[in-house]
């Protein structure tokens, strides 16, 4: 067993006398407190895989092992009775080190009061008082959707009369307003029967409970009963509950109608967080929506939050659905509940939905912190950097070099400069290589990296904490020698990246550090590789094509660099040149020059290529 925890003495006997049983664990500390509450299949064996893994010196989860005094568990019959049990004790106690499930806020519920006559409202509070309770509502806008629907269909008491039996037939109460513009039909004044009212209750519980297509073809039924009997008026009634019934129904409806009770779930993760998604789906439409973060505090795997949230959800939304569909496989199993993974199809579909939900909540919460710490998110792409390129210091000042050339013809380079994770466009430089001959990279790296950062020594300017240079082994080790001229080697962090495998190469190291692909590290070295080789390869097309063309005018007997480039600089094109007049060509070279470029022009054969 693991030694890292200094009590392994008085736990050992414990872990060895576990049961081999489902249940629920809690781990202690030498203060008593609950720091961890587990849920297994086999206590046995889930407790002792604490101790016998060797998690490493900086994970949390062997922090937490070497903290553990004690170690206490309940032994439950299925594992259903042990996610139920972790779940409720988490939220009692919310320990430590176990993911937080606690929402900040109370969600609402749809009431029908256990009364004569029942109301219908929406509370926060549930009372043990007999009375129907329907959600809770993670939506405010579709709970209000809902009830809207339902003043619309139906004509119900809003009133907190007391309307007993005795009350009523007293003459007690008056009808109020809501009587006389057809709100309601007047119980309180005896005007309507409670089988009648009970009657309109049963049509409302259906709805609510998003069975509408039940209600549509009940609605139906006794509408065409009415308009047989020439009982036109009630008809008409109805015919317009049920168009409005089926307005509302359109516009909720997501997917086939033939999916009546599933439940939804998905989840996008980050480094430190798991967003969850939870869609309630009857007969084709969203009852219920809501997502939730959820704070890693062990480095929990996906399916480990995902199967957390499940549990979470459906006991919290007292969800009955037979069938959940997810976007993977989850290592947990529920009595008569099957999980399904859709492939194709409208199943597929609302998984999709579910995830792009979650999306959206994640997009949300980034942008919520941003406002609140706009430098948040530079902040911790940077200390990924730090941590995956083993740097004494944030990367704050980032630069990359990148050469370009043609079989040796205008050498330049680039250099890049990012600042907080972000370009910073005004330290960008483009360089003309000056003592390089022919295609020749490593000193073309050598002599960039040596006159950049001569110059920042000399203008006693910022150094950056990380040059990457475009390129392997060779492009780092001239990189090197420039870096030690200067005094600089060891001081600054300095990379190279080859373009073949994306390796990333420090000084003497042989072995190349290979990144996930997906990693923000690799990308903020890729884009700024990237930027440079953009930056570089404009300044080498500038600096060609005005090679080129200076060569064409230098064909001129008489003209040489000097005056082809004065014209260029006005003219900016052969093409102008040709179609200039002589008093415009000699205002630029003079007129002796000017009258050679003007006649060379003017007489020039029609087969020479300049002509063209």
């Amino acid at each position: 067993m693991q030694k890292a925890n200094p009590h392994i003495g008085k736990l050992e006997p414990i872990i060895r006398t576990l049961p081999d049983k489902p249940g629920v664990y809690q781990y202690f500390d030498l203060k008593g407190k609950i720091i961890y509450i587990g849920k297994a299949k086999s206590l046995k064996k889930r407790v002792s895989s604490y101790f016998n893994k060797d998690k490493g010196v900086y994970n949390k989860t062997a922090v937490m092992v070497r903290k553990i005094f004690d170690i206490r568990h309940i032994v439950v019959d299925s594992e259903l009775d042990a996610l139920l049990l972790e779940n409720n004790l988490i939220k009692k106690y919310q320990p430590r080190y176990n993911v937080n499930l606690k929402d900040d806020k109370t969600f609402p519920w749809i009431c029908i009061k256990k009364e004569r006559f029942p109301r219908i409202f929406t509370t926060r509070n549930i009372a043990d008082d007999g009375s129907d309770y329907f959600g809770p509502y993670a939506s405010l806008k579709i709970m209000n959707t809902l009830l809207d629907l339902i003043k619309q269909l139906y004509q119900v008491r809003n009133c907190k009369h007391n309307l007993t039996r005795k009350n009523v037939e007293s003459c007690k109460f008056k009808v109020c307003l809501e009587y006389h513009i057809g709100n309601c039909k007047g119980p309180c004044g005896n005007l309507q029967t409670e089988e009648d009212y009970e009657d309109t209750l049963k049509e409302i519980r259906e709805i609510i409970k998003g069975n509408i297509t039940n209600v549509l073809a009940q609605l139906k039924i006794i509408m065409l009963k009415y308009a047989a009997e020439l009982e036109f008026e009630k008809a008409q009634a109805l015919k317009e509950k049920i168009e409005l019934l089926e307005k509302y129904k359109s516009k909720s409806m997501v997917v086939n109608p033939k999916i009546h009770d599933v439940d939804v779930f998905s989840i996008i993760t980050d480094d430190d967080a798991g967003y969850v998604n939870y869609l309630k789906i009857i007969s084709g439409a969203i009852v219920q929506a809501h997502t939730v973060e959820m704070k890693k505090k062990l480095n929990e795997s996906t399916g480990d939050l995902l199967s957390l949230a499940i549990t979470d959800f459906r006991q919290r939304f007292d969800s009955k659905s037979n069938e959940i569909l997810l976007p993977f496989e989850v290592d947990m199993e529920l009595p008569d509940i099957s999980f399904t993974i859709p492939k194709i199809g409208d199943k597929k579909h609302l998984v999709e939905l579910s995830e792009r939900n979650a999306k959206y909540y994640r997009m949300e919460k980034r942008k919520q912190l941003e406002l609140i710490d706009p430098e948040r998110h530079s902040k911790r792409i940077l200390s990924t950097m730090q941590k995956d390129l083993r740097m004494k210091e944030l990367p704050v000042h980032i630069e990359c070099f990148d050469n370009s050339n043609l079989q040796g013809d205008y050498p330049v380079a680039a250099m890049v400069c990012f600042k907080n994770a972000k370009p910073s466009k005004k330290d960008y430089r483009h360089y003309n290589i000056k003592t390089v001959e022919g295609s020749n990279d490593f000193a073309s790296m050598e002599e960039v990296i040596f006159r950049r950062y001569k110059r920042l020594l000399d203008e006693n300017q910022d150094l950056p904490q990380l040059i990457v240079v475009d390129g392997g082994k060779g492009q780092l080790s001239a990189s090197v020698k420039s870096l030690e001229k200067l005094g600089l080697r060891g001081k600054i962090t300095i990379i190279g990246i080859a373009k073949r495998l994306e390796e990333l190469y420090f000084p003497d190291d042989s072995l190349p550090l290979h990144l996930d692909k997906k990693s923000e590290t690799l990308r903020i070295i890729q884009f700024l590789r990237d930027e440079a080789h953009r930056f570089g390869i404009t300044h080498y097309r500038k600096r060609h094509e005005k090679g080129v063309i200076k060569s064409e005018l230098t064909r001129i007997e008489g003209i040489g660099e000097s005056y082809a480039g004065k014209l260029l600089s006005v003219f900016k094109s052969v093409k102008k040149i040709r179609a200039a007049k002589t008093e415009e060509l000699q205002e630029v070279v003079g007129k002796a020059k000017g009258m050679i470029v003007y006649k060379y022009f003017n007489t020039v054969s029609p087969d020479d290529p300049i002509a063209h």
